[in-house]
């Protein structure tokens, strides 16, 4: 029977309405793929264990059906870090709005934003 105290408990670290901006070096390039979701907001959870995991809420901008998929969404981590959600993909109606919940793995580092490209 689980309780309350156990390690693999999540709890929540904070609540993300607007996206924050860091600067860390991205030798890389990497960054989301474009698409047609707005990510409206966000919550970053973690457990002793050091998995980060966020609920994420999105809206479908086109009037057509999308399908959201991992690529679409990064996460910076407090070393730098830049890592996409492990398993992801949601099919969306036009202009539908829907809240996920998903893992980003295990980090030492907690999880300081989370984003998604719009198409422009």
């Amino acid at each position: 029977m689980a309780n309350a105290n156990d390690k693999d408990t999540l709890t929540i670290d904070r609540f993300v309405s607007n996206n924050l901006e860091f600067s860390f070096p991205n030798d890389k390039g990497y960054k989301p793929k474009s698409s047609d979701f707005d990510l409206i907001n966000y919550v970053v959870m973690s457990n002793e264990y050091g998995e980060r995991w966020a609920v994420l809420t999105l809206t479908n901008l086109s009037s057509g059906n999308r399908v959201l998929e991992r690529d679409h969404i990064m996460a910076t981590f407090a070393d730098g870090e830049v890592k996409s959600p492990l398993n992801l993909k949601l099919d969306f109606e036009g202009k539908e709005t829907q809240s996920i919940t998903v893992s980003f793995g295990k980090s030492k580092f907690p999880i300081l934003s989370i984003k998604a490209e719009t198409e422009k």
